[in-house]
């Protein structure tokens, strides 16, 4: 580059350094944050009404023993608490619905896309610490870069199955709080080590500690939204993902010009600066981190009941549901469980390929040190954008298969691009498609996944199964990329190309196709008598699996 953006001389002292390059990195992202929050109340509002067509649609009237009892269950419920509106218009009511969630949606979501962007830097930002030197100065040489990758998702992945028990265990207020403060405290000591060995055993605890905020926000959310409104809010939460694969090069590309200062390598700075951000935000989390909505201070008394009522109204199906080992069984036995376990595999791998390896990517192509790491923001942005416009074209046309058709073919097209030519301009461009592709993918599948499982129980277990196994597949993409091969990459983007294979024709086509034809013979009246003859509560059981029930396309 002719003038770099980021350059800093003759500073006086390492305090004004250190605080100078804080300073800058906290206003670039309270500007993110003030223009995101300009577009919540429009962006949740947009796909109301069709959120309410799709579950009017799914809960279509019936006989059925099972949905009586739901019913009358529902109704007791309600009477349990009292109206606040009681009087009031259907007008005057979908007024104060709609200012009730807008107040939800800012004080919940851009706090928790925080959380997730701070996750998602932390786990990644070693790809920049590459850049600037890491390698060397640990003396690693071989795999030892990516074994450093894939300790992390090992303790991942095994950390993962219980987070959310002790999420219930401990509020979310506690929990969320404890894993932040201990997962910064782990990044700031990862900018301490002198050698490889350190390393490892830093990555090791940091997939510890990191492994309960995916799942445990999930869940958290789910606690203050109907299923038909998660959809977008899951789409603009992970777009934090992307927001910090572009916020992280922009920061390491300031930071790393902090070389020697203290006696520290620029790449250890990169740690120890982003570990000590996430302990200050972990500080905070203790007041803006609201366990329950009967108990959320922002709410007045009136708007607690009123979102009690909303989530009770919406719980018909699965509501007062006690564990039964049946649920389980019918996870286990349920071909959805390993079609969605497909489509999530086969993108969450290239997604942690993308967010590893690509300022080693664009090394590759030419760009060095800073230049690299800025090349690396314009991807990521176009990512974030991506992700949010699906998750709205998605919840508005009620077709979550085939977006994730668009947005598989977009990956794999930029894939080819990168695997196909030498060209960094061409390449660089195959960076935007894979990005754009890959990001919003995950959001939505997941999103598919829980619009077209019945009961809570087996909800959660297939949801687990789909999430642990995707993130398994985490070990696969920290080992594709070889240094021996740079630049050409062959097996990495083969792979990661082979990977979208999958998630296109091995798993989203086929997976629309057999939901498009079960939904052809339950409306023609086909599956009217596969439960004949049994009992109410094994129809129950039965969940997603009646004919009245109209799978999400």
């Amino acid at each position: 580059m002719g003038r770099e953006v980021y350059k800093f001389r003759r500073l006086p002292t390492v305090g004004r350094y250190v605080v100078h390059t804080v300073f800058r990195a906290r206003y670039l992202f309270q500007q993110a944050v003030r223009v995101a929050s300009l577009f919540y109340p429009t962006i949740m509002s947009l796909s109301k009404e069709e959120d309410t067509a799709v579950e009017m649609e799914r809960v279509s009237s019936s006989d059925l023993d099972a949905e009586k009892a739901h019913a009358t269950d529902h109704a007791e419920r309600l009477s349990e608490l009292a109206d606040p509106d009681a009087g009031k218009s259907p007008e005057e009511r979908a007024a104060i619905d709609r200012k009730l969630m807008r107040k939800v949606d800012l004080w919940l979501i851009p706090w928790l896309c925080l959380l997730y962007l701070l996750s998602f830097l932390d786990r990644s930002n070693i790809g920049n610490a590459r850049l600037a030197g890491m390698e060397e100065d640990l003396d690693m040489g071989g795999h030892d870069y990516n074994n450093a990758l894939t300790i992390f998702f090992i303790s991942y992945a095994l950390a993962e199955p219980i987070t959310n028990v002790l999420l219930k265990r401990l509020t979310p207020r506690v929990f969320f709080t404890s894993i932040i403060l201990l997962w910064g405290l782990i990044m700031t000591l990862m900018g301490l080590v002198t050698n490889y060995a350190g390393l490892l055993a830093c990555r090791w605890f940091l997939g510890l500690a990191e492994a309960g905020l995916f799942p445990g926000v999930n869940y958290y959310l789910s606690c203050w939204y109907k299923r038909s409104e998660l959809g977008m809010r899951a789409a603009v939460f992970f777009s934090a993902a992307a927001l910090a694969g572009s916020f992280g090069g922009l920061l390491a590309a300031a930071i790393a010009q902090m070389e020697g200062v203290g006696g520290k390598a620029g790449w250890a700075w990169i740690f120890i600066i982003e570990g000590l951000a996430t302990m200050f935000v972990g500080c905070f989390c203790w007041w803006m981190v609201f366990d329950w909505p009967a108990t959320a201070r922002f709410l007045t008394e009136e708007d607690r009941l009123r979102l009690r009522r909303r989530l009770a109204a919406d719980n018909q199906s699965s509501t007062a549901e006690e564990y039964d080992k049946r649920h389980v069984i019918a996870a286990l036995k349920d071909w959805k469980c390993w079609g969605y376990a497909f489509i999530y595999m086969g993108n969450l791998c290239p997604l942690y390929a993308f967010s590893l390896f690509l300022p080693t990517i664009l090394a590759g192509m030419g760009y060095q040190g800073t230049h690299a790491q800025l090349l690396s923001v314009p991807p990521y942005a176009v990512a974030a954008t991506c992700t949010i416009a699906v998750g709205w074209i998605a919840d508005r046309t009620r077709q979550r298969g085939l977006c994730n058709m668009v947005t598989a073919t977009v990956a794999a097209v930029g894939f080819c691009m990168l695997l196909g030519t030498q060209n960094p301009t061409i390449q660089y461009a195959g960076t935007f498609l894979g990005a754009a592709g890959i990001y919003p993918t995950i959001p939505n599948t997941l999103s598919w996944a829980s619009n077209n499982i019945e009961g809570i129980y087996k909800r959660g277990v297939i949801i687990g199964i789909v999430v642990g196994w995707g993130n398994l597949n985490g070990v696969v993409s920290s080992n594709i990329y070889i240094k021996g091969e740079k630049p050409k990459y062959y097996t990495g983007h083969g792979t990661v190309l082979a990977y979208l294979v999958v998630c296109l024709l091995g798993g989203t086509i086929f997976m629309y196709t057999m939901l498009r034809a079960e939904n052809k013979r339950r409306l023609s009246g086909k599956r009217d008598n596969m439960h004949a003859g049994k009992s109410a509560d094994d129809i129950w059981v039965a969940g997603d699996n009646r004919p009245d029930f109209i799978y999400t396309l």
